[in-house]
């Protein structure tokens, strides 16, 4: 690429002029700002120093050497301690010539080598998929693809959270009040029957909470003794204890809510290579737990809890089992890492999970390592922030969530609902005209979430996602469906080739330009496992091509030659919109 070989004929300058051996980090190029001229930009300033000149003339000798030694560099200029240097039209030409007919422009080829594995998703059984795991979905299955765009060989996996006290808490509120109620019986998907219940169990503990504090025991007390949370922490023991009552209603009331979750995972179009659960997982924790017991890495205390120590490393002290031998998440945590290292045997374990999981990923790695697991290193938290609305944050408890299922049926309703006013399905049947909302709904949604960087908390807001004019998913659709019909109406036509190279102007040179950044865009958002820059290059392409149609004639060109060039033009365009929409999980329609 053509900023590797400017890095490299820098260094080479630099050691020719200055006689100083520099690092390539050292010489790292930037595209120049949209306000100056040029291409890119080298900041001299530490080159001045040792070259003992000023900045400018740092700058205006190392600009003559790359003029003269190297064949794509048409010219410079200098401001201040800054070279902003020009690529000339026949490289960029050169480029596209090259590329234009790559269908997987801007991917690598799979390269083996251990896998990279991307764990998301991680629901519990309690409750259906919310806003959250919206976000937590996306971004996982995104960054898989991605990583798999940059040669990755990816093992996508869910871990289900499918035991535990929240679990316990819905199924003892379905057998004292559910009446023997189903899916079947109510209509009701099976994730929302179960969330239901849980919601239930939450009202009925908050009634004895208050009563017994108004009979005089302490809140916290109060907390600890209601009969419902005791019944609840009953249920968990015989449940370890594989009380054959116990199972088969946890089977049960589970099996609903995997059927809910499939049709949720399938209308969101995300996908796993394996489910782990943790009703497996935690056993393989138990058995790690006994060995650290062994090793002298964890501690028993005399109620018969287990726990290690990490104050010497900054931390505190963590609970591993209770004192009645169930686990805790850490527990099943250090058998699911387990698991994924003896089956894969991987170059990287990657966890996409809130950020307020933090702390909890860093024991991790801590408690790996004191069982002597050198292989703790490979973990990675994929931290994001949480996903608020305008009228606040989500409490699952009380049942104050955007429902995953909800939400994504609303924004279909809403992609409808724009979509006729604009007129754009005329001519589409009805079959066509709701693929195409589905489409377009989804797309805004997905495209909304992923556009923001990761780390940073955001708000959702559903109709302001499907704008076709600004920074969505529906403007880069439309984008795509615009090309396609320019591609229709030009018909089938020759292959762009080298003898009928035109001239560049302006807004085909930049668009040229724009369309080279691809794949350096796609190692970025590997590298730093962010969607979002996936997101905003291609929103800034699709920007860049409407500016051009808007300015150039496409198909009213009179020069064969050109009229050529600039539907070839289009055509890799329409390429990179596609390949990188495709990273983020969004279909692209033929026409709108």
């Amino acid at each position: 690429m053509i900023e590797k070989l400017l890095e490299t004929t820098i260094v080479q300058a630099v050691q020719a002029l200055f006689e100083q051996t520099i690092e390539p980090a050292q010489a790292v190029v930037q595209k120049t700002r949209k306000d100056f001229e040029g291409d890119y930009t080298l900041a001299v300033f530490p080159f001045a120093r040792f070259a003992r000149r000023s900045p400018e003339e740092t700058a205006r000798m190392l600009g003559e050497y790359l003029q003269l030694h190297m064949q794509w560099v048409a010219g410079f200029n200098v401001i201040k301690g800054f070279l902003n240097i020009t690529i000339s039209d026949q490289y960029w030409l050169g480029y596209f010539l090259e590329h234009q007919d790559e269908a997987s422009f801007g991917f690598m080829p799979q390269f083996g080598g251990p896998a990279t594995v991307v764990e998301y998703s991680s629901p519990n059984t309690n409750k259906p998929l919310h806003l959250g795991h919206i976000r937590n979905n996306l971004l996982g299955f995104s960054v898989a693809r991605i990583l798999a765009a940059n040669g990755k060989t990816v093992k996508k996996v869910n871990l289900v959270n499918d035991r535990g006290i929240h679990i316990c808490k819905s199924m003892l509120a379905w057998q004292r009040w559910g009446g023997g109620e189903t899916p079947e019986s109510t209509g009701i998907k099976g994730d929302h029957l179960v969330g239901k219940y849980y919601v239930i169990f939450d009202q009925e503990y908050r009634i004895q909470v208050a009563e017994l504090i108004a009979a005089g025991i302490k809140p916290d007390d109060a907390e600890k003794q209601a009969p419902l949370i005791c019944e609840a922490q009953n249920m968990l023991l015989r449940w370890e204890a594989h009380d054959e009552e116990v199972m088969s209603l946890w089977k049960m009331m589970n099996g609903w809510v995997y059927k809910g979750f499939d049709v949720t995972y399938k209308t969101m179009g995300v996908d796993f290579d394996k489910t782990y659960y943790e009703s497996e997982t935690y056993l393989h924790g138990k058995r790690l737990v006994e060995e650290g017991m062994q090793s002298g890495a964890f501690q028993r205390e005399a109620d018969g809890s287990v726990w290690i120590d990490l104050t010497v490393e900054g931390f505190d002290r963590k609970l591993l089992l209770r004192a009645d031998g169930t686990s805790v998440y850490m527990t099943q945590d250090l058998g699911t890492a387990q698991m994924r290292y003896d089956e894969y045997d991987p170059e990287k374990l990657i966890y996409v999970v809130g950020n307020e999981q933090n702390y909890h990923f860093d024991v991790l790695k801590l408690v790996l390592r004191n069982l002597g697991r050198s292989w703790s290193e490979t973990i990675h938290h994929l931290s994001y922030g949480m996903v608020e609305l305008p009228e606040g944050k989500m409490k699952s408890r009380e049942g104050k969530v955007v429902d995953a299922d909800d939400l994504m049926e609303e924004m279909f309703e809403t992609a409808r609902a724009m979509t006729m006013e604009l007129g754009k399905t005329e001519g589409f049947s009805d079959e066509e005209a709701e693929a195409l909302f589905r489409m377009i709904g989804l797309g805004a949604l997905k495209y909304f979430i992923l556009k923001v960087d990761p780390k940073k908390n955001m708000l959702f807001n559903p109709r302001e996602s499907i704008d076709f004019n600004g920074n969505t998913g529906p403007f880069i659709q439309y984008t795509y469906a615009r090309i396609r019909s320019v591609l229709r109406k030009a018909g089938d036509s020759e292959k762009f080739a080298a003898d009928m190279l035109p001239s560049l102007l302006p807004k085909e040179r930049s668009l040229l330009i724009m369309l080279n950044e691809f794949p350096a865009t796609v190692k970025m958002a590997g590298d730093s496992l962010s969607p979002a820059l996936i997101a905003n290059y291609v929103f800034e392409l699709s920007k860049e091509f409407n500016q051009f149609y808007h300015d150039i004639t496409i198909l009213g060109e009179t020069d064969p030659g050109i009229r050529l060039f600039r539907i070839s033009l289009a055509r890799m365009t329409g390429t990179v919109i596609r390949n990188a929409m495709s990273l983020l999980g969004i279909e692209v329609p033929e026409r709108m």
